[in-house]
């Protein structure tokens, strides 16, 4: 055995690693551990064999005897940890799975922790994914161990890494199943795991799981979520390579600002920005939306636009919508902002805030369409509506950015209704108060100019809101930026900007980069080296420029000083075609001290060797106009005085390159200068540009005004006539009743008429004389048909006697002879025999004058007279009465039509 032993050692690793004997896997993996931990770097070659053939991690991991498996996994974790992203990416396809059904598992805890360690740095060297998508399917193993032990591993990674870093969702879609399971182990682990979930995630983990759990099981994790509540947000422990260089490289210079410290930018930030909308599957709603949906919201009833707009919204509550087609419904729900019934607003309201949140970035492109229709309608004064369509700007605003919604929410900050001004404001607030990106500098000033204006308002809400935009925006910008507009203020409205300043809360801040000092090497220009390498002191540099116009080192500009270094001689130790150094601008700035002005006592030979020698000037090049000089760092005036004395002995190019230099300073002016016109040309343009734009927004916003007033007139008229052609109609309608009613009322009058002229034909002829004394009273015998005056005196025609005193009278009464009744009436009286039913037609002479003694004489005939004759001719009484009632009968049917038309007249004319 020992002689086997010793031959084990001498083996290669790769076949130590696959060898039968347990003791020689074992060895093998110890020794490769030790290996990988003296390596260099990651490209040693003892990974090579372990990078090419992968497969034989799969048997170290998952060996048989636990003792090797312990080693082989701790060989793995060194083998990872030195052999960089490589050792991760070729093998952790075949180690994953292994690690997860035999290491996790494992009845050592040494074993166990390596397992771990192992996924850890898989994760940590790459990403978490592929990590991921192995050990899921160890949760439908069939030994609840290992579910256990994988959801313990999981639990692990996430409390490491947190959910930015790794992916919940495939996790979350998973834990249904394992709270499910049988084994209480199982069960116990799932709770742990989602109860880490939670520290990260908060309430975004309900909807994707939450329905599918028990009612026991949902109270039970309430309880442990109330716990994790009360915690500090987690933060990420452990990083991952590519966030560790970030922080190496990164480190130092914010150590140094007191910014940030290595790993904190990974801890509660990171964590906000998961949210349900992030964990959620993009769901398709076209589908469910009404086919009549925008033939609903044309209807003129507002219950069926109501319920049009219900199952808009019932088809966009889900928490991601997948991107479509969505203009005609945006421009239905901006159109549905101008309605009437506030129902219908506050629905489509919603409608809105929904389809914001669902589309989130994809929701950018509808803005222009929805946002300033909403806008104009916060001048309703019902807050149920205003936060409506407070929720579905606010909505609106996180699909974009406040850049996009700035310009919009200051013109309506301007607007003449108070309540449209005052949400407003809170809106432009709320914005301030959420966003992440720092406005800009023409943004802040814009915004600061309008809260201004906003401080002398008359209202006191709208002047509190202005303090509260100057406090919130001095909170993103800080005290130093926000002062210019803060100037000419009273200090009572500074105080309270300064109040909402202090009590303001903001996720956005303005770093403004620090203050960066000058290179340690322009602090001491005396101490630079020349070209053979020795150091020239301060003193020989004051010595060449007396107290004569030699310019200082702050009269030449900063940026001429690195340009001058490249003019001089060969020999300098400065590359012909490299950039200048801060230092060469020194050098130059001394050995040119007469570019402003000379001094006639600088000719001494001394003085010319205490000066840096002329060798290092090289020779000027071609000027290279443009590049790298700046305006500002040339002077524009020409050098005034001689050549330094110190150039004398130089060679000519010398002053060929100091004349060179003005011309390229005049050249490189004019071309500035040319330059500048080109620019002040081009933005006159687009400020002319940008002002016939804006006009013509301005005319089609007018336009578009007057259209919708239009449009609103001509449907108040068309609803005005509809009105009216009801009324009229209803009249219309009783006025056909009334002459209906009238038609009848004639007919009935008509047959009156008829039975009242039948019962007049058919009366008695016999007529007898008004005066008549029958001995009988006038009012129950006769009755009086007409009246007849004659020579002053009052007669009546037509008599009717009463039957009973005709039948009660004698024939004694009766005229005996015609001669007498020709005597005293001058009528013809008939014979006795002259008989047709009644007395016949006989001639009675009643007498004519005002006193009648009223006592009749035995020999006068008691009979009925017919009427009454002066003249004494013949006139039969059938004749008189009846056409005299037929012509009555005309007369009032006649008067009756005339009324009958009139009416009908006046229901046709209402």
């Amino acid at each position: 055995m020992a002689d086997a032993e010793e031959d084990f050692s001498s083996l290669p690793l790769p076949d130590r690693f696959t060898h039968k004997n347990w003791k020689a896997r074992k060895g093998g993996y110890e020794d490769a551990a030790k290996q990988f931990e003296k390596t260099p770097d990651e490209s040693d070659p003892v990974f090579r064999p372990f990078l090419q053939d992968s497969g034989l991690w799969k048997g170290v991991v998952a060996d048989s005897n636990v003792a090797a498996q312990q080693d082989g996994i701790t060989a793995y974790c060194a083998f990872l940890k030195y052999g960089g992203v490589q050792a991760c990416t070729r093998t952790r396809r075949v180690t994953v799975s292994a690690i997860a059904e035999k290491g996790l598992s494992s009845t050592r805890a040494a074993a166990k922790a390596s397992s771990l360690e192992a996924l850890l740095l898989c994760i940590e060297l790459d990403s978490a994914e592929p990590v991921i998508e192995d050990l899921l399917p160890a949760l439908s193993h069939k030994q609840p161990k290992i579910i256990a032990a994988t959801l313990a591993a999981l639990t692990a990674i996430y409390h490491n890494y947190g959910c930015k870093i790794v992916d919940p969702k495939p996790v979350l879609k998973a834990l249904p199943k394992v709270f499910g399971h049988a084994d209480k182990n199982v069960r116990s682990e799932a709770q742990n795991l989602t109860v880490e979930l939670y520290r990260w995630l908060k309430e975004a983990i309900k909807p994707l799981f939450w329905s599918e759990l028990k009612s026991v099981q949902q109270q039970d994790l309430d309880k442990l979520f109330e716990n994790v509540k009360q915690e500090t947000p987690p933060k990420q422990e452990r990083l991952t390579r590519a966030q560790q260089e970030s922080v190496a490289t990164s480190s130092a210079v914010a150590n140094d600002d007191g910014e940030v410290g290595p790993g904190e930018e990974y801890g509660e930030d990171a964590v906000g920005e998961i949210d349900a909308f992030d964990l959620a599957e993009p769901v398709d709603v076209m589908p469910k939306v009404p086919k009549d949906l925008y033939d609903q919201l044309a209807s003129t009833k507002w219950k069926d636009r109501k319920e049009a707009l219900d199952a808009l919204y019932s088809a966009l509550n889900v928490p991601k919508i997948k991107d479509a087609a969505f203009d005609e419904a945006v421009r239905a729900l901006a159109k549905c902002m101008k309605d009437a019934n506030i129902a219908v607003v506050t629905v489509a309201a919603n409608c809105v805030d929904l389809l914001a949140k669902g589309l989130r970035k994809g929701f950018g492109k509808y803005r222009p369409l929805i946002m300033s229709p909403i806008m104009e309608r916060l001048k309703e004064k019902k807050q149920s509506v205003a936060d409506a369509l407070g929720q579905a700007l606010d909505s609106v605003f996180t699909s974009t950015s406040l850049s996009d919604c700035l310009e919009e929410t200051l013109e309506y900050l301007k607007h003449k209704n108070p309540q449209v001004k005052q949400e407003t404001l809170k809106f432009l607030i709320r914005c301030l108060r959420t966003t992440r990106d720092v406005p800009s500098k023409p943004g802040v000033k814009s915004i600061a100019e309008a809260a201004t204006k906003l401080l002398t308002e008359s209202s006191e809400v709208t002047r509190s809101g202005g303090a509260e935009i100057l406090g919130t925006l001095m909170k993103i910008m800080g005290e130093r930026a926000m002062n210019p507009y803060l100037e000419g203020l009273d200090d009572i409205r500074k105080a309270k900007i300064k109040e909402y300043f202090e009590t303001a809360e903001v996720k956005a801040k303005d770093r403004p980069k620090p203050i960066i000092a000058p290179p340690k090497a322009l602090s001491a220009p005396g101490s630079k080296k020349t070209a053979g390498g020795a150091k020239k002191p301060a003193s020989g540099l004051k010595k060449s420029a007396p107290t004569a116009a030699a310019p200082s080192e702050e009269s030449i500009p900063a940026t001429l000083q690195p340009k001058l270094a490249p003019k001089g001689k060969p020999g300098t130790t400065h590359k012909p075609g490299g950039p200048a150094t801060p230092a060469a601008g020194l050098k130059m700035q001394k050995r040119i001290p007469g570019l402003g002005g000379v001094a006639p006592s600088q000719s001494s030979p001394q003085r010319r060797v205490a000066s840096p020698p002329v060798e290092e000037l090289p020779p000027p090049g071609a000027p290279k106009l443009g590049v790298g000089r700046g305006l500002a760092g040339r002077p524009i005036g020409k050098p005034s005085g001689s050549i330094d004395p110190t150039l004398a002995s130089a060679p000519r190019t010398a002053p060929a390159a100091v004349s060179g230099l003005s011309a390229i300073e005049r050249a490189e002016l004019e071309e500035h200068r040319l330059e500048r016109e080109r620019l002040m040309k081009a933005n006159d343009d687009l400020k002319t540009e940008k002002t016939k734009f804006a006009s013509q927004i301005n005319e089609l916003r007018n336009q578009n005004a007057q259209l919708i007033e239009d449009h609103t007139r001509d449907v108040l008229s068309i609803k005005a006539k509809e009105t009216q052609l009801v009324r009229a109609r209803s009249d219309a309608e009783a006025a056909e009743q009334a002459v209906q009613k009238q038609q009848r009322e004639i007919d009935r009058l008509k047959r009156e008429l008829a039975r009242a002229v039948r019962a007049t034909a058919i009366s008695p002829p016999n007529v007898m004389a008004d005066n008549l004394n029958l001995g009988i009273a006038d009012t129950t015998s006769v009755s009086h048909e007409s009246v007849v005056s004659i020579n002053g005196t009052t007669s009546r025609t037509g008599l009717h006697i009463d039957p009973r005193f005709e039948t009660s009278r004698s024939r004694n009464y009766v005229s005996p002879s015609p001669s007498e009744d020709k005597e005293n009436n001058g009528l013809e009286s008939p014979g006795l025999s002259s008989r047709d039913g009644v007395l016949g037609r006989r001639k009675l002479s009643p007498p004519i004058g005002s006193s009648y003694s009223g006592r009749g004489s035995p020999s006068r005939p008691h009979a009925r007279f017919g009427s009454g004759s002066i003249s004494g001719e013949e006139q039969p009484v059938r004749s008189v009465e009846p056409a005299e009632n037929w012509k009555r009968a005309a007369e009032v049917t006649n008067q009756l039509k005339a009324r009958i038309e009139q009416m009908k007249v006046r229901f046709l004319s209402v």
